[in-house]
Order: structure tokens, then sequence, then C-alpha cells
């Protein structure tokens, strides 16, 4: 039996990659980091009524979102649905964009909003730009400071100005949790995603220095 196809084998991949002066799988991998980002717009969560359309609490919008993504999987794995973007070693094992959802929706539910809108932000934008900086040799002196530096900015807007916590305790718990964030990202293991790893870890570094020990609002 032919496997469903979600997707044109190659073509959009193809076309990306040349309009940015690259090939096939650079287009591949520009395509995953772009997808990756997207994740950041879990955070319009936060601004939503509580009950859309007057009957739909908003809750229920984001673990429906999230029973799609495992359903898709669950196709994928047991009926053989062809998906875009997947690497040769997620064929057979929950892809990273399982894993990626299942922590962009268990944080945004179970983080005090300043942590999760700094863990989102990193994981989601600073977790595709790592990966792209150790892709090449010409760019690979730049990781891992690039990317911490980049966590730490992003983690200091989702605590202080986005978080309300105070601008200098939060500089300095993002100081301490990117360097955590980047720790967990960089190593690659079967059964634990990346994208898992540097979303709670950190998350547990912010909630236990800046909610238990500092006192500030979780």
């Amino acid at each position: 039996m032919t496997a469903l196809r979600l997707h044109r084998h190659g073509r959009f991949r193809r076309w990306l990659g040349a309009k940015f002066g690259g090939d096939e799988a650079f287009g591949d991998r520009l395509w995953r980091r772009m997808l990756h980002g997207v994740g950041a717009a879990v955070l319009l969560y936060y601004p939503l009524p509580a009950v859309l359309f007057g009957v739909l609490p908003k809750l229920y919008l984001l673990l429906g979102a999230l029973v799609a993504v495992l359903v898709l999987e669950l196709l994928r794995l047991r009926a053989g649905v062809e998906l875009p973007a997947l690497r040769a070693y997620e064929q057979d094992r929950p892809a990273s964009f399982v894993f990626y959802a299942l922590a962009l929706t268990g944080a945004v539910v179970l983080l005090p909003m300043p942590i999760a809108v700094a863990v989102v932000l990193g994981t989601s934008l600073v977790d595709p730009l790592a990966g792209e900086l150790r892709a090449s040799p010409a760019t690979r002196r730049a990781y891992p400071w690039a990317p911490y530096a980049a966590w730490v900015l992003l983690a200091t807007a989702g605590l202080s100005p986005l978080g309300g916590w105070p601008l200098l305790p939060s500089a300095g718990l993002a100081a301490l949790a990117g360097a955590v964030a980047i720790a967990v990202e960089a190593p690659k293991l079967r059964w634990m995603d990346d994208d898992l790893a540097m979303t709670f870890a950190p998350a547990i570094v912010l909630y236990a220095c800046g909610v238990a020990v500092l006192g500030l609002p979780g």
C-alpha cells in the first residue's frame, strides 16, 4: 500500500534552498528552523480571552491542538503517513515535533507565566539558531556564545517587561538558566529530545531560584 504523503517531495525545499543560495539539504534545514520558530506563537495563548466565541475555553483549544499533533504522529507511525522535514533517526521513534508540542503546551499550562514566556522564547528561537551555527564550519566559532547571549536576552525580556519580574534579578536568573539551557541543548539522546530538555531544565532553575528562593511571583 502506498503511503499517504502530506507534502510534495523535495520541490519546496529545493526552491527554498536555492532562494537563499543553497541546495535542497539547506532548504530542508531552513524549513525546519522556520517551523521551529513558529512555535513561539503559542504565547498568543496569554492575551486570548479565557473563553473563545462564548463557549470554548482557551485551554481546550490548546489541548486540542496537542491532541491533533499526537494523532498525526500516530498516523505516521502506524499508517505510514509521510511528513516533511523528518530526519532519518526519527523514522522509528516519536518525531521531534511531538516532543516540541509537549514542551510548548506543558510550559504554558504548568509553569508561571514569566517562566513559560522565557523558556518558550528560548526553545523556539534559540534552539534553531544553535543548530544552524553548528551546521557550518564558518559559523561554528560563534557557538555556544551567540546562542547563550540570545537566550539570556530573550529570557530576560520574557521574565521582566513581559512577565512582570524586576529587571535585575530577571537578568541574573536568565544568565544562570541560559547556561543550563545551552548545556542540555547539545546532547542528542534517542528518547529525550532537546526541545523538551531545553524547555524544562532551565524552567526548573528559574522556578527554584526565582520563585522558591527569591519569592518572585509564581
